[in-house]
C-alpha cells in the first residue's frame, strides 16, 4: 500500500495566492469546507480524486505539491535548533514538524539566522586560529561550500534548465565517448583537444588558441567528463549565469563554486542524458557495472546521476548519495530521499558506507533502518584514483547510494535480500540520534539530558534520560 499523502501547507498557500476564501475553493474542488479545513490541516490525507482536482483547479504539477522539501526542512531545522549556541531545552521534533507544516517561512528564516551564527563562528575560529599561528589570510574556505551545497540540496538536486539543454546538446552530438565529444569540440566549436601527461592535471581550458587539454594519465571516463564540462561552458553558460543570478548568493566565491558546480551537473547530464539514462537504468535494475559500461562513464559518475533523477513526470527511483573521504569527511552528499546527512559532524559509524574502505573491490549491500522505522537499502563501494606517479598518494573515497526498501523490486542488489529480516539500527549522526540503545554512540546527543554512572561501566559510558 502506498503512503497516504498529506499536503496541507502547500494547499493553504496556493488557496492564499488565489485569494479564495475557504467556502469558495472547497466548492471549485467539489468538497466541503470543512474537509478542505481538514486537508490544510493535515488531519486528513488527499485522496487520488482530491489530488487530480487540485493539480486541474490550481493548474500545478505533482512535484509542486511533493513534500519532500518538508522532510528536507525538518531534518535541517533539528540539527540548527540542537546547535543553537543559547545552550538552552531544545525544541521537541513534533514542535519542529508543526513549525514546518504551519510556519514554513518563519522555519527559513530561522535556518538563515543559523547560518549566519555559523558564519560568524567559523570566521572568529579562522581568526583566532591565524592569530595563534602568526598567520595572515587564514579565513575558512568551507562557507560558501556550505552555501552551495545548500542550494543544491533545495532544489533536489535537478536543475530542469541545464538539464534539458544537456540531454539536447546530448542528442546533437551523438554520444557520450571521448572521441565523439572531440570530434564535436573541433568540427562545432573549433577547440582543439590536447593531452598532458601532468598527473594532477585534469583540465586547462586555454582561451587565445581555443585548447583544452585534459590530463592523460587519467580514465578515458575522466577525461570524457572534462571534455564535457567544456562543452558545457562554452555553449551553455548563459543558462549557467541565470541559475547563479536567481540563487542571490552572498558572495562572489559562492557564486565561482556554484558555477563550477552547474558546469559539472551539467557535464553529467551531457554523457548520462536524462530519459535514455533513466530508461536504461529501469532496464538494469540500477547495476551500476553495467550502466558504467554502457555509458563509457565511471562508478562515481553512474552514482551520483541516478541521485538527480528527479523530473516532474519522469521520476526515477529516488536515490541518496554520499562520497567519504578515508578520514569520514562527506566530500558529496545529496538525498531524494526521506534519509538527509548530519550538516556538522560524522556519519552514523553502522553505515555500511565506512566498510567499503576495508575492501575496495566489493559491493556491499545493508538493509538498514533509520529511527523513524524508514528501512533502506544501502549500497556502498570504494574506489581508488590513480594518482599517476609514484610518491602520489592515490586518491580513496567510499562511495554509498540507497533507497528505501519499497523499491528493493528495482534493484539488482536486493536480490535474494531479506527485507522482513533484522535490518542494521544506524542514524543520521550521534548528536541527533534519537536512539537510546546504540552500543557505538560516540557521545551524547545535543538535545537530550544524560548521566553518568561512576560505579556502573559499559560500553557507552553514560545514559540518556527520558
Amino acid at each position: 500500500m502506498g503512503e497516504k499523502l498529506f499536503i496541507g501547507p502547500r494547499l493553504r498557500l496556493l488557496r492564499q495566492a488565489k485569494g479564495w476564501k475557504l467556502e469558495a475553493c472547497a466548492g471549485k474542488l467539489g468538497l466541503s469546507a470543512s474537509y478542505l479545513s481538514q486537508i490544510e490541516a493535515n488531519q486528513r490525507p488527499v485522496t487520488a480524486r482530491v489530488l487530480i482536482d487540485v493539480m486541474r483547479v490550481f493548474e500545478v504539477d505533482a512535484a509542486s505539491l511533493d513534500a519532500a522539501d518538508d522532510q528536507r526542512l525538518i531534518a535541517d531545522l533539528r540539527e540548527a535548533s540542537a546547535d543553537a549556541p543559547s545552550g538552552g531545552e531544545a525544541p521537541s521534533l513534533s514542535e519542529i514538524k508543526a513549525a514546518v507544516a504551519n510556519t514554513p517561512n518563519l522555519a527559513k528564516a530561522y535556518l538563515d539566522l543559523h547560518r549566519a551564527y555559523r558564519r560568524l563562528d567559523e570566521r572568529l575560529k579562522a581568526t583566532e586560529e591565524a592569530v595563534s599561528l602568526d598567520e595572515r589570510g587564514a579565513a575558512s574556505a568551507l562557507l560558501p561550500y556550505e552555501e552551495v551545497r545548500d542550494f543544491f540540496h533545495y532544489k533536489n538536486n535537478y536543475i530542469h534548465s541545464l538539464d534539458v539543454a544537456a540531454e539536447a546538446l546530448a542528442a546533437e552530438i551523438g554520444g557520450g565517448g571521448e572521441r565523439a565529444l572531440e570530434a564535436w569540440l573541433a568540427d562545432r566549436l573549433g577547440v582543439t583537444v590536447a593531452r598532458s601527461g601532468e598527473a594532477d592535471l585534469l583540465r586547462h581550458w586555454h582561451s587565445a588558441s581555443r585548447t583544452v587539454t585534459v590530463g592523460a594519465a587519467h580514465p578515458e571516463a575522466t577525461r570524457s567528463f572534462q571534455l564535457a564540462y567544456q562543452i558545457a561552458a562554452l555553449t551553455l553558460s548563459d543558462i549557467v549565469e541565470a541559475e547563479l543570478a536567481a540563487a542571490g548568493f552572498r558572495s562572489d566565491s559562492a557564486a565561482k563554486v556554484c558555477r563550477t558546480g552547474l558546469l559539472n551537473y551539467a557535464a553529467g547530464a551531457l554523457v548520462l542524458p536524462y530519459e535514455r539514462f533513466r530508461e536504461a537504468a529501469r532496464a538494469a535494475r540500477h547495476d551500476v557495472e553495467r550502466l558504467a559500461l554502457s555509458f563509457q562513464t565511471s562508478l562515481e559518475q553512474v552514482f551520483h546521476r541516478l541521485s538527480t533523477l528527479q523530473r516532474p513526470g519522469a521520476r526515477g527511483v529516488p536515490f541518496y548519495f554520499v562520497r567519504l573521504d578515508r578520514a569520514g569527511n562527506i566530500t558529496k552528499r545529496h538525498s531524494a530521499t526521506r534519509l538527509q546527512f548530519a550538516r556538522f559532524g560524522g556519519a552514523c559509524p553502522l553505515w555500511n558506507v565506512h566498510d567499503a574502505f576495508a575492501r575496495p573491490d566489493a559491493w556491499l549491500v545493508q538493509l538498514a533502518q533509520m529511527p523513524d522505522a524508514t528501512r533502506y537499502v544501502c549500497l556502498a563501494r570504494g574506489v581508488v584514483k590513480p594518482s599517476g606517479a609514484y610518491r602520489q598518494a592515490e586518491r580513496r573515497y567510499a562511495l554509498g547510494l540507497g533507497c528505501e526498501a519499497r523499491y528493493a523490486d528495482q534493484l539488482v542488489y536486493a536480490d535474494g535480500l531479506d527485507l522482513e529480516g533484522p535490518s542494521a539500527p544506524i542514524g543520521v549522526s550521534c548528536r541527533i540520534c534519537e536512539r537510546d540503545d546504540c552500543s557505538q554512540r560516540a557521545f551524547p546527543p545535543v538535545d537530550r539530558a544524560f548521566e553518568v554512572f561512576e560505579n556502573d561501566r559499559r560500553w557507552v559510558p553514560f545514559s540518556l534520560r527520558p
